[in-house]
């Protein structure tokens, strides 16, 4: 089966790579093989590639920057789904809590009505319209890998370089080891799995306690040479352009149900993600 992947060079397109099963023909593309921005460029891709089976692990993640970009935002994270939803074959899209406005009680079921609150979360729905019956949405959050751009390795820089942080501690979620995810669609693709799921690792933390457990792994793993000092703050203490969801925990349950698999614990995932981000340094 000849599989196309976009965001090839992204956190999860690699991880999609690495996690592959071996008997399919994988072409993992990015920015510089199509342009998602140019429609008629990946329409002509598609018409000549043929795949099997597209997984869109691209986006336009710079939730701030979105703000005042919104026209890229929208071609990347609408616009681009739908000339995918044009070609024949089953289409893998993954999006993203932000399609929630936060205000939930309770982990968000793939079911719930959408009420983005940013530009992000506004395009990423829009893309999620474009999807048929017989595709499948995948929605995760605060996704995080070795050797990738993220929250996990940012605090690691930060805390090697100052004493005291002040971290967020008021906006709830659980962090999803990219390898974890990949291994989770290559999953729902297999079973022959439609329509929305949603995949994060097990348990609840804010960014506050993850920045802590940060801290404590990545020390313990020689990372780090000192514990840094580590403050709980409010959003209002650390405004941004973009409105972030304050609840972003997702229910994951019909996921875990079909791939017949346990949940694992986020903080056990950081500590296998820890380890490989030791090997890389």
């Amino acid at each position: 089966m000849k599989v196309v992947i976009t965001g090839a060079n992204g956190q999860l397109g690699g991880a999609l790579q690495r996690t592959a099963p071996a008997d399919l023909e994988i072409n993992a593309i990015d920015i510089e093989d199509v342009d998602l921005t140019d429609d008629a460029m990946l329409r002509a891709y598609l018409a000549v590639e043929a795949p099997d089976l597209l997984i869109n692990a691209a986006a336009y993640t710079a939730v701030d920057k979105a703000e005042q970009d919104e026209i890229t935002a929208q071609a990347i994270n609408a616009d681009a789904v739908a000339v995918m939803a044009e070609h024949e074959c089953k289409l893998v899209h993954v999006s993203t809590d932000f399609v929630f406005d936060g205000q939930s009680s309770r982990a968000y079921k793939p079911e719930d009505a959408r009420a983005p609150i940013s530009v992000y979360g506004r395009t990423k729905a829009a893309g999620e319209d474009h999807l048929r019956d017989t595709d499948l949405l995948v929605r995760t959050a605060w996704v995080y890998e070795a050797g990738g751009a993220n929250f996990v390795r940012t605090m690691i820089r930060l805390m090697s370089d100052r004493d005291e942080l002040g971290i967020v501690s008021d906006q709830i979620g659980s962090p999803t080891w990219a390898t974890g995810l990949a291994s989770a669609l290559w999953g729902l693709i297999e079973k022959g799995a439609n329509g929305a799921y949603h995949h994060s690792d097990a348990g609840v933390a804010s960014w506050y306690d993850f920045a802590v457990a940060i801290a404590e792994e990545a020390h313990a793993l020689g990372l780090l040479d000192r514990m840094p000092a580590i403050e709980p703050i409010t959003t209002a203490d650390y405004p941004t352009q973009a409105v972030r969801p304050s609840f972003s925990l997702l229910d994951c349950r019909e996921t875990r149900e079909i791939l017949g698999k346990p949940a694992v614990h986020w903080r056990d995932n950081l500590r296998l993600m820890l380890k490989k981000e030791a090997s890389l340094v």
